[in-house]
C-alpha cells in the first residue's frame, strides 16, 4: 500500500512481511508542456528537463559522492542512475517513469550515514506547469515494480508551483537501520550544486 508522504514524515523500510527493504528505486515521471496557439487549441509540446540527482554524505555530514545526469553511478556501483531525459513524455503520460535512481543498501560504503533525492528543473520550468509530474518510491529494479510505498504528487501539490527545485527526501542510517525523512520540500535554488548545498545544511 502506497503512502501519500506528508512533510516531515519517516518511515522504516520494512515490508509487509517484516524483512528489510534492500533495493529502492526512486522513479521521476512528467510530461511535455502543451503550447497553446489560436482559440486555445494545441499547437506543439515544449520538452521539460527535470533533473533527478543523489548527494550521498557520510556520519559527520561531509558530502562523498553526487549521482547525477553526469555521473550516473557511484564508484562502488550502489548508486545508479537511468541517464538524463531531456524532453519528458512528448506524447502523454505513458505511465513510465522517465528517470529512475536505484540504490542497493547492502552495497553502500559503511561510512555513508545519509543518502538524499533532489530534483532540478534544468531549463528553469516551473514545476506547477508540468504535465503529471510525480515521484514514486519503491522496491524493486528500474525494469521491475514491486511494492510502491511512498509517492508525491507534484504537479497537483500547491507548494511546488513557483519553484524549479525540490528536496524529496533523505535515507539515513540510525543503529545501523536505515530509515526514510520524506521532505517534500521546495527550494528558492536554481542549480543543482546549490540544491545539494542546501540539503547539506538543513535536511541532514
Amino acid at each position: 500500500m502506497a503512502i501519500n508522504l506528508q512533510k516531515g514524515q519517516r518511515i522504516s523500510l520494512e515490508k509487509s512481511n517484516g524483512s528489510k527493504l534492500q533495493n529502492i528505486c526512486v522513479g521521476i515521471n512528467w510530461g511535455a508542456i502543451e503550447k497553446k496557439g489560436l482559440f486555445g487549441f494545441s499547437k506543439s509540446k515544449e520538452a521539460v528537463d527535470l533533473d533527478a540527482s543523489c548527494a550521498l554524505y557520510t556520519e559527520t555530514k561531509q558530502l562523498s559522492e553526487v549521482i547525477y545526469f553526469g555521473n550516473l553511478k557511484s564508484k562502488n556501483g550502489s548508486v545508479a542512475h537511468s541517464g538524463d531525459d531531456l524532453t519528458g513524455d512528448m506524447g502523454g503520460d505513458d505511465g513510465l517513469d522517465n528517470e529512475i535512481i536505484t540504490l542497493d543498501f547492502s552495497k553502500l560504503d559503511a561510512s555513508v550515514n545519509y543518502v538524499a533525492f533532489v530534483l532540478n528543473s534544468f531549463r528553469g520550468h516551473d514545476f506547477g506547469t508540468i504535465p503529471f509530474a510525480s515521484i514514486r518510491i519503491y522496491e524493486g529494479t528500474n525494469k521491475r515494480v514491486n511494492e510502491v510505498f511512498a509517492t508525491y504528487d507534484i504537479a497537483n501539490g500547491s507548494n511546488f508551483a513557483g519553484h524549479v527545485s525540490m528536496v524529496m527526501g533523505v535515507f539515513y542510517k540510525k543503529n545501523d537501520e536505515w530509515k526514510f525523512n520524506a521532505i517534500g520540500e521546495p527550494t528558492k535554488d536554481k542549480k543543482l550544486e546549490d540544491t545539494v548545498k542546501t540539503v547539506t545544511q538543513h535536511y541532514l
